[in-house]
């Protein structure tokens, strides 16, 4: 199977009157989205150079169209690179790109465990927060001798069931499953056998998208059991080639529940902010200088009070020099009222004690039309998947941004409390909470309490949905 593939003359035209017939451009964003890849790739797609295979035949299924009908298969165009079972296939890199900064020690230590005896990595944390920046890195640095693939589960017009994405990577990957063949165990087998034998680094995002609510252990279960037995089976194989990297919003309850006896072969790695020097470092990169050495400078502030949140600082660098110019002062002159507002409820906080902000009104995620647009609306979809899936929990979470700073945790279920539910429900909201990474544990207090807190910019929207409840 060739590494990259070129399409024919004839082959584009075959696929210009597919797209047509969807009324989509030659670079619609929603062929883009459908089939995993980049405008770029499009671009060369259309312009008959050669791409990889995966992006080919993606690009080609996203319109409706058997990729061996467009490929050129002469002579001429044949390329001179191949991918057997030992040799590599590249893919197309989505969020990673030039402006990453930081998290190198992190890199290196996962890195290590993925060339060691880990199958499986997990990266979970808020939406934003970099998973799959990360995993793309990682992809990066372990770049070689492996045959990469990813599926985005985030994407509706794919199929997520286990039967319908093993059939899929299994087809492009070579191999012919006849249709009596088909069946979710028959697949299984095959999966497990093809990445055991065969070196395949895989990225599968946003897998969050194929949990669901279970009566027994509340939500993170997958809504087709087949993916659960699909994980167990590849941790159960006395030796595999192939490793996993997973990011989501919440964490797969299967790996704690009937993994544990592969403690080993998989690790979950909980992503935050990042740190002050990477936090100065991503200025940097932005050519943002804005006294940077001085702590209370209006960019350290920033990255201070949105604690570090990649996605956030990332969008307000763009801001500031896309429509400011560069000039960190004239961005600080007209948005510091809504940045100074939150760092005085931090602060009196932590140096008052004045831990309940009733009246607070932080907007952190919604000053500018860019980060409504950026930052806003992908929090808002995590409020709306909760409020859908566990309301209790979305309750808690509204009610409790009425807290500027950790607390002991029975404060928070007091909010609850409150509102007539029982003990049990309290306790499920926030385990809810916690594998959705929307609570953030903060250590324990001199009384031996608990403390837990919200990300100031969760908080943000928390506290306007809270506003909305209906005793508000």
């Amino acid at each position: 199977m060739a590494a990259s593939l070129i399409a024919s003359k004839q082959g584009l035209e075959i696929v210009d009157r597919a797209r047509r017939k969807k009324g989509w451009t030659k670079g619609a964003d929603a062929w883009v989205q459908k089939a995993s890849v980049s405008i770029s790739t499009i671009k060369r797609f259309w312009q008959g150079k050669a791409i990889s295979h995966e992006s080919f035949v993606s690009i080609c299924q996203a319109v409706g169209i058997n990729w061996e009908q467009i490929v050129d298969g002469s002579p001429t165009h044949q390329p001179v690179s191949y991918i057997t079972e030992q040799t590599a296939s590249y893919m197309e890199f989505i969020v990673y790109d030039d402006a990453w900064v930081g998290r190198e020690t992190l890199i290196q230590n996962l890195s290590d465990r993925l060339n060691s005896s880990c199958r499986v990595l997990l990266l979970v944390g808020i939406t934003g927060i970099g998973k799959t920046a990360l995993a793309e890195r990682l992809i990066q640095k372990l770049r070689g001798n492996w045959s990469e693939k990813r599926d985005n589960f985030e994407d509706d017009n794919k199929a997520s069931d286990f039967a319908s994405v093993a059939l899929r990577w299994l087809e492009i990957w070579g191999e012919s499953v006849p249709i009596e063949e088909r069946k979710p165990e028959e697949l299984l087998w095959r999966l497990v056998k093809r990445l055991r034998e065969n070196r395949y680094l895989i990225l599968m995002d946003s897998l969050e998208y194929l949990l669901t609510e279970n009566e027994e252990d509340g939500w993170g279960d997958f809504a087709d059991q087949w993916w659960g037995k699909f994980f167990v089976s590849f941790l159960a194989e006395p030796s595999c080639q192939s490793r996993l990297i997973l990011t989501s919003l919440d964490f797969p309850v299967v790996f704690e529940r009937e993994c544990d006896r592969y403690k080993n072969l998989w690790y979950c790695q909980l992503l935050k902010g990042l740190e002050v020097t990477e936090q100065m470092a991503l200025f940097q990169k932005a050519e943002l200088d804005g006294d940077l050495e001085l702590p209370h400078s209006p960019l350290r502030v920033i990255a201070e009070v949105y604690d570090g949140h990649p996605l956030a600082l990332r969008t307000i660098a763009g801001e500031i020099k896309c429509s400011y110019g560069g000039n960190v002062r004239a961005y600080w002159k007209e948005n510091s009222r809504y940045i100074e507002d939150v760092k005085k409820t931090i602060d009196e906080a932590n140096n008052q004690g004045i831990a309940k902000g009733d009246e607070d009104r932080w907007q952190l995620a919604s000053y500018t039309k860019v980060l409504r647009r950026k930052v806003k609306e992908r929090i808002e979809k995590t409020f709306e998947r909760l409020k859908n899936d566990v309301y209790d929990a979305y309750i808690l979470l509204c009610t409790a941004s009425i807290y500027r700073c950790e607390v002991q945790e029975k404060w928070w279920l007091i909010n609850l409390e409150d509102e007539g539910y029982s003990e049990e429900q309290q306790k499920a909201a926030i385990q809810t909470l916690r594998e959705r990474y929307l609570v953030e544990d903060r250590g324990i207090d001199d009384e031996d309490n608990r403390l837990v807190g919200q990300h100031n910019l969760i908080r943000s929207v928390a506290i306007a949905h809270r506003l909305m409840l209906p005793d508000n």
